[in-house]
């Protein structure tokens, strides 16, 4: 790379990313790295000068510093590092996963039991539970039936997971989240 090196996508590096080169606008800049033979501040002029005699790019690091902390690195290199980071950092963090399990305000004992032992597996694999009484037509007029059903659910499900919220109603379906419990 030399001085004159633009970014490879063609476009004018002004909020994109940092700036390099002549882009860069302090008088003087803090030079730090191993490419370089003393850090300390150099003027903007013998930055770029001992970065040319190296075949790369000044990169401001740290434009907020005063005076900005530049690297005499290869930018192309330092970009493929960045999104190597960034994809990692992506790729390490968790995502929440909710299961949904759906009642009726009339729910019988046995639809109760299957969907109770679903949740305790959906629990037990680390995703939170929406449980959920969705009421049709005229059946919101037991939603007091649906909440001691929620109710209830979640006291079946203390060993696995705890309840994030207490039943409330939204529209036609009354909610309640469930998260799994902290493992040890």
């Amino acid at each position: 790379m030399n001085k004159g090196v633009k970014p490879a996508n063609g476009q004018n590096k002004k909020d994109d990313g940092p700036r390099i080169n002549e882009e860069i606008r302090s008088p003087q800049v803090r030079v730090v790295g191993e490419n370089v033979p003393e850090q300390g501040i150099y003027s903007l002029a013998d930055a770029l000068r001992m970065a040319v005699e190296q075949e790369l790019d000044l990169v401001e690091i740290s434009p907020n510093a005063d005076p900005p902390v530049c690297k005499i690195i290869d930018y192309q290199k330092f970009l493929y590092q960045q999104k190597k980071k960034a994809k990692e950092m992506k790729a390490n963090a968790s995502k929440v996963v909710i299961k949904e399990i759906r009642f009726g305000p009339q729910t019988d004992e046995h639809d109760f039991q299957f969907k109770l032992k679903h949740a305790k597996e959906f629990l037990a694999d680390g995703f939170k539970v929406k449980a959920y009484v969705f009421f049709k037509g005229r059946s919101i007029l037991f939603s007091e039936q649906g909440e001691k059903l929620l109710l209830r659910f979640a006291v079946e499900l203390e060993d696995c997971g705890k309840a994030e919220q207490m039943p409330r109603l939204e529209g036609k379906r009354m909610i309640m989240m469930i998260a799994p419990n902290k493992k040890k």
